[in-house]
């Protein structure tokens, strides 16, 4: 599960024995980080931190989970040089994840930092919104392309219960304060849990009337090491999902999205979009370009696989940009054709109550 790189040096020893010559800095390009599939990656969504202000139920267990040690944890400047390092070899997305991000007090200098990094192209930040008025500002000036807000239900109680705790209208304010503040790029994740939120679809789809989000309806999937939440009562297909927006909304039409929004609408003459994820089914699987690194430094190369490489590691035992970026490579070599065969690789490998990691928080979201 967890992979010791205690001795990096050696996984690139030669087959003589001898131990390459480093070599100097190239002027030239180096080739993109692929994996044995052919597929590219070049986005890469960083955990700033596995700390977070709410206690959602699909992700953490009621009783919390134990936090990592601050100096476990990747400091501000380790985060940046990974950063630099996958810019040379074509990342030019970057999303700030957690936990919450907006809990470092830092936040703003790492996206400036990361803003600044010759060949990134575009910074991002997930968050849960209850903090953005602090922010919202400062992040627009310090680089900051876009903003994903997490919101599972715009009703006070259920907000309540899905997270733990009070704020729907914070978050709500906040959205709008991002839309004010000039951020082009504003989104909503809203997970579609069924017995939940399902009777929300048309109330997020006619919050884009009027304000220009992208909503976007989630597949749900439980990463609550207690598996809470595992059973299929609570969830509902993508197809499913497009289905019911599709028969409310029978003049719809399909609208540009990204690569991870793998169906995309919007209503004729409404400010905003809708889309739907299929991030349970994994559909989107042959497109994924996304490179995840966790608040304590490990490489994970799919949501669904719990095989790790200790970059942390390798920076903190003075490696070199090359030997971080053999790690990459390594890292996706391994890399399952998907979601599916990532699972069934790791499930036979540990149980899951002997899992290194029993919360999404900790795994970076």
């Amino acid at each position: 599960m967890f992979q010791n790189n205690s001795n990096l040096a050696e996984s690139l020893h030669t087959a003589s024995g001898e131990t390459p010559v480093i070599p100097a800095p190239r002027s030239s390009p180096l080739p993109p980080l692929q994996d044995t599939f052919g597929r590219t990656f070049d986005y890469v969504r960083i955990a700033v931190t596995d700390r977070c202000n709410l206690r959602c139920t699909y992700c953490m267990p009621e009783e919390g989970v134990e936090f990592r040690h601050r100096d476990e944890m990747l400091t501000a400047e380790e985060t940046l040089r990974i950063i630099s390092v996958l810019a040379k070899v074509g990342v030019k997305k970057v999303r700030f994840t957690g936990g919450e991000p907006t809990i470092r007090k830092d936040i703003v200098n790492l996206v400036a930092g990361a803003a600044a990094t010759p060949g990134i192209k575009g910074v991002h930040l997930t968050t849960n919104g209850l903090l953005l008025h602090r922010y919202a500002k400062d992040l627009l000036d310090a680089g900051l392309t876009g903003i994903n807000v997490s919101l599972d239900s715009m009703d006070t109680d259920r907000f309540m219960r899905i997270t733990r705790r009070p704020g729907v209208d914070t978050v709500l304010n906040n959205i709008k304060l991002a839309l004010d503040t000039g951020f082009q790029r504003v989104k909503v994740n809203a997970v579609f849990m069924q017995g939940f939120n399902e009777d929300e679809l048309e109330r997020f789809t006619e919050y884009t009337k009027d304000h220009a989000v992208t909503v976007r309806f989630i597949e749900f999937m439980p990463f609550d090491a207690e598996q809470i939440w595992s059973t299929g009562d609570h969830f509902t297909s993508a197809e499913t999902i497009v289905a019911r927006i599709k028969a409310r909304y029978p003049d719809i039409g399909p609208a540009p999205g990204t690569r991870t929004e793998h169906h995309t609408f919007k209503v004729p003459g409404y400010a905003g979009k809708i889309a739907v994820i299929p991030a349970f089914t994994r559909s989107l699987c042959g497109n994924c370009s996304r490179i995840r690194v966790t608040a304590d430094g490990s490489i994970r190369n799919c949501l669904y696989s719990d095989d790790e490489y200790n970059l942390r590691q390798v920076m903190r035992q003075g490696g070199s940009d090359d030997d971080m970026i053999a790690l990459f490579r390594k890292a996706f070599a391994d890399k399952a054709i998907d979601g599916y065969e990532a699972k069934k690789r790791s499930d036979a490998k540990v149980d899951i109550t002997q899992l290194h990691r029993g919360s999404m928080t900790q795994i970076g979201g």
